[in-house]
C-alpha cells in the first residue's frame, strides 16, 4: 500500500468513531433502540432526506419531527401511520424550500409502505428481489416515492442523501453505520457524493478537475475507493470528510 492509501485508511480510522455522530445526522440512527428496526429505518430516512445545507439548521428540524412523533404516538412509525398528529400543514416553509405540505407528502408515502410491510427495509428488499437484483437499490428507493419532491430522483445525479441513508443501513462492522440490512452487499454501495467530498477527491487526483456532482462521478470515486478499502468502498466517505477537516485546521 502506498502512502496515499495508508493516509486515507488512517483518516477513516480516525473519523469512523462514535464521536463522529455527535454533530452529524447519523446521530439519529440511535434515536431508537437497536431492536426497533422499523423506527430506526423511518427516523434515519427522514434524517437523510433533510440532511443538506447547514447542520445547525437541519439537525434541529429533524429533532422537531422525532420529538413530536414520540410525544404524540410513542414512536415515529406509529406517528406516520396515524397521519402525523401535531405536525402543521400548509405552504409555509419547514426547512429551506420544503413546506410543511411537502413533508406531509413524504410522510404519507412512508406510511403507505408501512401499511403493507413490517418495515421499509422489508419493502425495499422485496422490490429489489422482484427486479431480479438488476437495479441498484438507490433507484428502487427513488421510485418508491413518486409524489415526494424531497426524495432525490435524478437518474444521472449523485443522489447523495439516498446513498448516505444506504451507507447507514448496509455497512457492517461499523461504529457509526448500523448495518441492519444484511441482505444487500456493502460492495454495491456508492460514495455519498457531495461537493465537499468531490473537491477532496479532485485534490487527491482521484477525480478529474472538471468532475461534476453526477452519478458517473460517484461511480468513479467509489471505484477508486475500492482500491483503498476493498469490498467496502463507501468507507472512503469518512476518509474524505476527515481529510477536509484536517485541511481546515
Amino acid at each position: 500500500m502506498n502512502i496515499e492509501k495508508a493516509y486515507l485508511v488512517s483518516l477513516a480510522d480516525k473519523y469512523e468513531i462514535p464521536a463522529f455522530c455527535n454533530e452529524d445526522p447519523s446521530q439519529f440512527l440511535r434515536w431508537y433502540k437497536r431492536d426497533r428496526v422499523c423506527d430506526i429505518e423511518c427516523a434515519s430516512f427522514i434524517a437523510a432526506m433533510l440532511a443538506f445545507g447547514n447542520r445547525k439548521q437541519f439537525i434541529p428540524k429533524i429533532k422537531i419531527i422525532l420529538e413530536t412523533a414520540d410525544k404524540t404516538c410513542g414512536c415515529i412509525s406509529s406517528w406516520l401511520k396515524h397521519s402525523c398528529p401535531d405536525f402543521p400543514k400548509g405552504k409555509e416553509k419547514f426547512y429551506r424550500f420544503y413546506s410543511y405540505d411537502d413533508m406531509h407528502c413524504l410522510f404519507s408515502e412512508m406510511a403507505q409502505i408501512l401499511e403493507s410491510y413490517n418495515s421499509m427495509g422489508d419493502f425495499f428488499k422485496k422490490k429489489w428481489q422482484e427486479n431480479k437484483e438488476d437495479l441498484l437499490l438507490d433507484s428502487i428507493i427513488s421510485q418508491a416515492f413518486p409524489e415526494s419532491s424531497i426524495v432525490p430522483k435524478g437518474k444521472n445525479s449523485a443522489n447523495k442523501r439516498i446513498h448516505m441513508f444506504l451507507r447507514w443501513m448496509v455497512r457492517q462492522n461499523s461504529s457509526v453505520d448500523l448495518g441492519i440490512w444484511n441482505w444487500y452487499s456493502q460492495e454495491k454501495l456508492l460514495i455519498p457524493l457531495d461537493v465537499h467530498v468531490m473537491q477532496e477527491g479532485i485534490k487527491l487526483g482521484l477525480l478529474p478537475k472538471n468532475a461534476g456532482a453526477t452519478k458517473k462521478t460517484a461511480i468513479k470515486l467509489t471505484n477508486e475507493m475500492n482500491e483503498v478499502f476493498p469490498g467496502d468502498p463507501s468507507r472512503g466517505d469518512f476518509a474524505l470528510f476527515g481529510l477536509g477537516v484536517d485541511t481546515e485546521k
